[in-house]
C-alpha cells in the first residue's frame, strides 16, 4: 500500500504525510528479528534487532553485516543436526558440558539451552568457535537453527485494525507484550541477496497471503544519487526511548565519498565495504542500522526511500588529554540504493 498525494496541497498536508510515516498503522519502518522456536510461546527468543523498511509487494530492504555477526552459541537446534555438526566432534569433558546445559524434548526432537549463566554461555561459545561451528545469523538462518521475521506492533489486538486479515495471520505467532502495551504479529521473511560490499539486504516476506501483503504500508524508491551536498533528507528510525516508537528527524548530506572498510570475517574471510556512500550530519541513535534515509519527490508527490543508515562515523576526542576510547560519534554513513540500482531493478520488476 503506496501513500500519494498531489504536490499542490498545503504545508498541513505535508505535515500529515510525515505523521503517516511514523505512525504504526500507516508506517513502511518495521524490524526484522532472528526467532527462535517461533511457533513455541514459550521457548520463543527473540535476537539480532535490525531496522528494515517495506518497497511493495512484500519486499523489505535492511542492512547485511548484521548477517555476518555471529551469536556466539544456539537456544536451541535439531538434533539430529546437533549429533551431525557438533556432537560428534567434542571430547569427553566437551560433551559433558553441553549434556549439562542442552536438553531433549522428545516431542519436538529438539534441543534445548537450559543455563543463561554468562560463564556457561562463554564456555559454550568456546566450545563452538573452537570446533569451527558457524554461528552467523546467516548461517543459522540457512539451518532452519533461528529464522529472520517481520516484527509487526499495534495498540489494538487486530493486525492493522482488521479483523479479517487478522484471522489469515498464524494465531500461534500473535500476542500481547503488557510492558510495552502492544499487541504483536510476526510474519515471516527469507533473505533474498545481501549486497555486502554496499551493506544493503533484500529480504522478502514468505507464506503469507497477497491480501496481508498489500495491506502493509510502503515506500517507494528512488535509485538517483544525490550529488549535492545541500539536498535534505530525514532519517526514519527508531525511536531513542526504544524499538517499538518510530522517530522522522532531520539529515543533511555533510560529503560524500567512496568508502573503503574492511569487514572482519571469521569463517567467510574478510570483505569490503566499498563504494559511494553519503555522509550524514544529524540525530543517528545506535541501532539504526536499517533505517531508510527519505526525500520528497516533487513529480510523484510523495516521500521516497533514496539511502540505508550503515555506519556511524566517530570523531576522536581528547579529554584530560586521553584519547583512548574516547569516540563522540555526530556523523553517520549511509548506503544509497544507486549502488545497487541494477540489481535491485532486476529483483523489483
Amino acid at each position: 500500500m503506496f501513500l500519494h498525494f498531489q504536490n499542490n496541497n498545503p504545508a498541513s498536508e505535508l505535515i500529515n504525510k510525515k505523521h503517516a510515516l511514523i505512525d504504526e498503522q500507516t508506517s513502511p519502518l518495521q524490524r526484522i528479528m532472528w526467532i527462535y522456536n517461533a511457533d513455541e510461546p514459550e521457548r520463543r527468543s527473540f535476537e539480532n534487532n535490525i531496522c528494515a523498511f517495506h518497497i511493495g509487494n512484500g519486499y523489505f530492504l535492511s542492512v547485511a553485516h548484521n548477517l555476518k555477526l555471529q551469536a556466539g552459541f544456539v537456544k536451541s537446534m535439531d538434533e539430529d543436526l546437533y549429533k551431525k555438526e557438533i556432537y560428534t566432534k567434542l571430547d569427553g569433558a566437551q560433551s559433558r558440558l553441553m549434556d549439562q546445559h542442552y536438553f531433549t524434548d522428545d516431542y519436538t526432537r529438539k534441543k534445548y539451552l537450559n543455563n543463561n549463566d554468562p560463564a556457561n554461555l562463554q564456555a559454550i561459545a568456546g566450545i563452538l568457535k573452537q570446533k569451527r561451528f558457524d554461528t552467523r545469523w546467516v548461517t543459522l538462518a540457512e539451518k532452519n537453527i533461528c529464522n529472520p521475521y517481520v516484527v509487526f506492533q499495534f495498540k489494538n489486538n487486530l493486525f492493522y485494525d482488521d479483523h479479517d486479515l487478522t484471522r489469515q495471520m498464524a494465531s500461534n505467532r500473535q500476542f500481547y507484550e503488557p510492558a510495552i502495551q502492544k499487541h504483536t504479529f510476526l510474519a515471516e521473511v527469507a533473505l533474498v541477496k545481501a549486497f555486502y560490499s554496499a551493506d544493503i539486504a533484500l529480504y522478502k516476506m514468505v507464506n503469507a497471503p497477497e491480501e496481508v501483503i498489500k495491506r502493509i504500508p510502503a515506500i517507494e524508491i528512488d535509485l538517483n544519487f544525490i550529488d549535492e551536498p545541500a539536498n535534505k533528507l530525514y532519517c526514519l528510525q527508531s525511536s531513542p526511548g526504544g524499538p517499538s516508537g518510530r522517530l522522522l528527524n532531520e539529515a543533511v548530506i555533510d560529503g560524500i565519498l567512496d568508502h573503503f572498510t574492511i569487514f572482519p570475517e571469521d569463517f567467510g574471510g574478510n570483505y569490503l565495504f566499498e563504494g559511494y556512500r553519503y555522509l550524514l550530519k544529524g540525530y543517528t541513535r545506535f541501532g539504526s542500522s536499517g533505517a531508510p534515509y527519505i526525500i520528497f519527490d516533487d513529480t510523484r508527490g510523495c516521500y521516497v526511500a533514496n539511502a540505508i543508515q550503515s555506519e556511524l562515523s566517530g570523531i576522536q576526542m581528547s579529554i584530560k588529554n586521553d584519547r583512548e576510547g574516547n569516540i563522540q560519534y555526530v556523523n553517520a554513513i549511509a548506503s544509497p540504493l544507486y549502488i545497487i540500482r541494477d540489481e535491485l531493478q532486476g529483483y523489483l520488476k
